[in-house]
């Protein structure tokens, strides 16, 4: 997964000092998304005109090579605080003017996570077409061909720098313009991009540059998220416009454009964006915006129209406020995001959801639900698991994308596959949505984020509403999945007179989930208290069962992904066929026994354990404490005790309190582990 973000001032002054800040800040919004190396390309000051008495260019030479001045390009390994670094030392060793100021400017921004080539400057974005930088392409996603279009391009001349597949697209860009002007003819910036984009396979967001076609931009997608922001500066307050993206564009008002990866790095310029559809090109020109419909049967894709939407977001959900960490801040939001999850969802002791108002009784018909995720995601699947097949009577499996697509396991007509992903991005989870979209399954989307691949592509489904989240541990993502789930249960088995009681019960329950939340965080010293006395062991076990069995996985996966040590979740049921032979004094084991139907089996676990000599922390509810620790030798987090089935929603958050103070006792970076990005967009 990687990060790209673009900026273009039209009618109105801006320094190179500002764009360059507007870039590397877009960056810095954008870094969750990868932070292994990151680069920016701006615009050069224009060449001097000609001398005055110079004698013109005589009739038939051949025109300047370039419309514009290459533009700057500042590329480097490590985190955007290196890039920032490396672009101001630059500046001053090569005397570049950041006082310059352009009426129109346009500059692009990329942050890497790298799966083709190690993080270094030669496979950073932008990637060039070589030798005056031509065209400068920054790219997410992957290109599946890139090695048959290297072959060919190399035939004809190319030579190559870096280890990555994006570098075929700016020099695949080179070869199509070169190709157009020896037949005399010229050629459009977005004829261009639509013959590069007819030679690509694989999943792409992509914007392009050239000095060819100076204070340009253009942009397409086909599987990655992209989102186009607008900011008119006449007067017009933002976020107050729902209009036609060419009306609002093409009225020659001062304005600024961007291209963004994700809404949370356009939130502090504008609230006017656009989500863009696969296969669009959209091209910034003379402050237009001009979008086409690329079409592979058609040799020139169709103009098309559309509305511009207002972002419901405050710049504040980007911030860090009084936090030291994303994370941290993410897992103490989680009151409110649950609260927002659920706002407008309850009413009369009934559950809304219009993103399934129309599908409720195909999928009351299906044969199976089917759950499908990866990761965190696939977690929150799980705790759902056990609740949707009790309210909705109809049987519920689970799949891991990649496994699915790797074993080609059945979809059916009948079933309803739902789709579970916090970004809507995540390559897995969109191929297994294909297969089951190819199988003829009624395909349900779960996910935090509007315009996401997965919300557009999937027949119905349900936003989470959590809030933007950039810490790249899951949060408080995974805590509204799991009520969002809860509801979709609710309303499924809604027609079931025989649940009504239970469902009232549970309903109850989410609405005072958010205030149990407030409870359990004031358990953070607690918390820190308890990772400071495990701060030097090397493993943790979590054992849970039921609806905590989930929970366990949660907890360990949290510990693994940012502290950086190994921890497990396994099934209590399991303990005695394998796992107790671990058990000793020296090994921490998490024991999650609060109060429900699987209670006991936990008490007996516990004093299985305890006659191993295990080092045991339990979590059980409130009261229970002499309940699961009558010898009084272990160390007991007492938790607020909700529904059972929303219980998972509560036992997590001191799980991921651990987490967090483990890794800054350890001195790891929290919001950004090693090797991992937010979400996986290739393979």
């Amino acid at each position: 997964m990687c990060g790209i973000f673009a900026y273009l001032n039209y009618n109105v002054s801006r320094e190179r000092r500002y764009v360059l800040e507007v870039l590397l800040n877009g960056l810095r919004r954008l870094e969750y998304r990868g932070y292994d190396s990151s680069g920016i390309a701006v615009d050069a000051d224009l060449p001097a005109p000609p001398a005055p008495g110079s004698a013109p260019p005589a009739p038939g030479s051949a025109p300047p090579p370039y419309a514009g001045a290459p533009p700057l390009v500042y590329r480097q390994e490590g985190k955007i605080e290196n890039l920032v670094r490396s672009v101001y030392a630059e500046v001053d060793e090569k005397d570049v003017n950041l006082d310059a100021a352009f009426n129109v400017h346009a500059g692009i921004a990329h942050t890497r996570w790298a799966t083709h080539g190690v993080p270094a400057p030669r496979n950073s974005h932008p990637q060039s077409s070589g030798a005056g930088d031509e065209f400068l392409v920054v790219h997410n996603g992957i290109i599946t061909n890139y090695e048959v279009l290297k072959e060919t391009l190399t035939r004809h001349g190319f030579t190559f720098e870096s280890d990555t597949d994006t570098e075929v697209i700016p020099k695949l860009a080179k070869f199509v313009f070169d190709k157009a002007h020896d037949g005399e003819g010229d050629v459009t910036f977005s004829q261009v991009v639509n013959e590069v984009m007819r030679q690509l396979e694989g999943a792409y967001a992509l914007i392009f540059k050239s000095p060819h076609y100076p204070n340009e931009l253009i942009a397409c997608k086909r599987g990655s998220t992209l989102i186009l922001g607008v900011n008119e500066l006449s007067g017009q307050k933002s976020g107050k416009s729902f209009n036609d993206v060419k009306a609002l564009t093409a009225n020659g008002k001062p304005k600024e454009l961007f291209f963004s990866s994700d809404l949370c790095a356009i939130v502090e310029h504008t609230k006017n964006y656009l989500a863009i559809e696969d296969n669009e090109i959209v091209h910034i020109k003379d402050g237009s915006v001009s979008i086409l419909k690329f079409d592979h049967d058609k040799e020139k894709p169709a103009s098309v129209q559309r509305a511009l939407s207002v972002l419901e977001m405050e710049v504040e959900q980007i911030k860090k406020g009084n936090y030291d960490h994303f994370m941290q801040k993410e897992i103490h939001e989680q009151p409110h995001s649950l609260t927002t999850t659920m706002r407008g969802r309850l009413k009369d002791g009934a559950v809304l959801l219009g993103g399934l108002k129309e599908h409720l009784k195909t999928i009351r018909r299906s044969r199976r639900v089917v759950f499908i995720g990866c990761g965190t995601s696939y977690n929150a699947a799980l705790a759902a698991r056990t609740f949707v097949e009790e309210l909705t009577g109809i049987p519920v499996t689970m799949e891991v994308a990649s496994d699915l697509l790797d074993r080609q396991g059945p979809i059916y007509r009948e079933d309803t596959a739902v789709f579970v992903s916090q970004s809507g991005e995540t390559a897995d989870t969109l191929l297994a949505l294909d297969y089951a979209l190819e199988n003829g399954a009624l395909c349900v989307g779960i996910t935090n984020t509007v315009g996401s691949t997965l919300s557009r592509r999937t027949h119905c489904g349900i936003h989470i509403n959590a809030g933007c989240e950039i810490g790249v541990a899951s949060t408080k993502a995974y805590t509204s999945q799991i009520v969002v789930m809860a509801m979709m249960a609710l309303a499924i088995g809604s027609d079931q007179i025989s649940t009504q009681a239970r469902r009232e019960a549970i309903i109850s329950g989410l609405f005072s989930l958010p205030s149990n939340a407030s409870q359990v965080l004031k358990l953070d010293s607690e918390m820190k208290e308890l990772a400071s006395s495990l701060i030097d062991s090397e493993s943790l076990l979590v054992f849970g069962r039921g609806y905590n069995y989930a929970t366990a996985l949660e907890g360990a996966l949290k510990v693994k992904e940012v502290a950086l040590m190994h921890s497990e979740g396994m099934f209590a049921g399991e303990m005695k066929h394998g796992p107790l032979a671990l058990v000793d004094e020296n090994l921490p084991i998490i024991v999650i026994a609060t109060r429900d139907a699987c209670f006991s089996k936990q008490q007996s676990v516990i004093q299985q354990l305890l006659s191993r000599k295990g080092r045991l922390i339990i979590m059980c509810s409130k009261g229970d404490a002499s309940a699961v620790n009558p010898r009084g030798s272990c160390r007991v987090i007492e938790v607020p005790k909700v529904a059972d089935c929303l219980q998972p929603v509560i036992n997590i958050i001191p799980l991921q309190l651990l987490a967090y103070h483990l890794t800054v006792l350890r001195g790891f970076d929290v919001d950004q582990p090693r090797n991992l990005a937010k979400s996986v967009t290739t393979q």
